[in-house]
């Protein structure tokens, strides 16, 4: 197995909070990092319906049955079982980590806990590998575009399992629909959501158009924006929204949309090779769409917000990410693979007009992280270390 990022976040939340769940779209490694984590904790999933039928009958006794904790994979197919263990939880000696919860139906999982669990869980977003995780285990590749083409879904990296890329993001979008977005729209929509995923990736690294959406699809402005959450909440898309600080600038108030996976992006995009990518229009979008998801794998990695933004005034100068850290920097995405004194004009710029100590970086495609001139240019290899 591949260790993951978050374990560390994940055991500094269990030793405190006595209920901790993993959130993240499918397929991302939640139940394979808990039981990693927590090997002598007894395992059950929800997916089994004899045991899913015994918890719903009294899911109170069904917990007393693990007096030590458990996992409870695909937790929120029994939404009476959250109920219980904020009961138990409340009236039992406190014991940190003792409950361990995931899912893949992002929505009613973060609904009960929302509902039941406030105040008593610890939550861990796991997105899927990240560069970092890939380069420590052996499996990155030397060239960026492969990875990048490939994506970061956890069974395209298993080197027991041989799947094609266009065959896994085929099931993997159809198991979305019918197990995830089945319950969050009218399922006669279900053939005008898959085009709107479509239609998505084409606005990835850009300001989302809810109106062009709109009219391509053929439904409300609001209808778009409601499916514009869905999909957000099961992590399939990540919005980017504009830095506050104006400088004394007017700046745009549009969030800037990008996919979580860029695999899945180029997938959507009717990609079929590494090659065909380097010769798309879309190729600086995707490196731009893996800059900001190797940094929201970082803070979430740690158990953090993302605190991610980006800058643009009203005459089209703009930074592409901007970090609200504890060390605050501002980033420029370039698919380029040399240190170019053009590609840091922008980051000057911006830092020269900041009055604070951000730092000015730039993301590029080569293989050296070096320093030039107080911009530090950052290797792809090294994006999200």
């Amino acid at each position: 197995m591949i260790k993951r990022k978050a374990y560390d976040a994940l055991m500094r939340l269990a030793g405190q909070f006595p209920i901790v769940a993993i959130t993240g779209p499918r397929q991302s490694g939640k139940s394979t990092l808990a039981r990693y984590a927590f090997p002598d904790k007894k395992y059950v999933s929800f997916d089994d319906k004899n045991l899913r039928e015994l918890a719903k009958s009294n899911p109170s006794d069904f917990l007393r049955a693990f007096p030590d904790g458990v996992i409870i994979d695909e937790a929120q197919k029994v939404p009476e079982i959250f109920d219980a263990v904020k009961l138990l939880v409340d009236k039992e000696e406190y014991v940190p980590g003792k409950y361990i919860l995931t899912g893949s139906s992002q929505f009613r999982l973060k609904q009960n806990i929302t509902d039941s669990l406030a105040g008593r869980v610890g939550l861990i977003k796991l997105l899927p590998f990240s560069i970092q995780e890939l380069r420590e285990a052996g499996l990155l590749p030397d060239e960026p575009y492969e990875i990048f083409f490939k994506g970061f879904y956890p069974p395209l990296h298993d080197t027991k399992k041989h799947y094609f890329t266009d065959d896994w993001f085929e099931n993997y979008i159809d198991t979305y629909l019918d197990l995830d977005v089945k319950e969050q729209i009218n399922p006669e929509n279900i053939k005008a959501f898959k085009k709107f995923i479509q239609i998505c990736a084409l606005y990835s690294g850009q300001m989302i158009n809810y109106d062009g959406i709109s009219r391509n699809i053929g439904v409300s402005a609001t209808t778009i924006k409601n499916w514009c959450s869905v999909l957000e909440a099961s992590y399939i898309i990540y919005f980017l929204e504009p830095d506050s600080n104006n400088l004394g600038r007017t700046v745009v108030k549009t969030p800037k949309l990008y996919f979580v996976d860029s695999g899945l992006l180029c997938y959507l995009l009717r990609l079929e090779s590494k090659e065909e990518l380097l010769l798309d229009d879309h190729k600086g979008a995707v490196v731009e769409t893996v800059a900001v998801s190797e940094l929201l794998k970082t803070r979430y990695n740690d158990g953090k917000k993302a605190n991610l933004t980006y800058f643009r005034d009203k005459n089209g100068f703009e930074i592409d990410i901007i970090t609200d850290w504890k060390k605050d920097f501002a980033i420029e995405v370039k698919s380029k693979a040399e240190t170019e004194k053009k590609l840091s004009a922008n980051v000057k710029t911006y830092v020269n007009l900041r009055d604070d100590k951000i730092k000015g970086s730039v993301f590029y495609l080569g293989d050296v992280t070096c320093e030039i001139d107080g911009i530090r240019y950052v290797s792809w290899n090294d994006w999200g270390k």
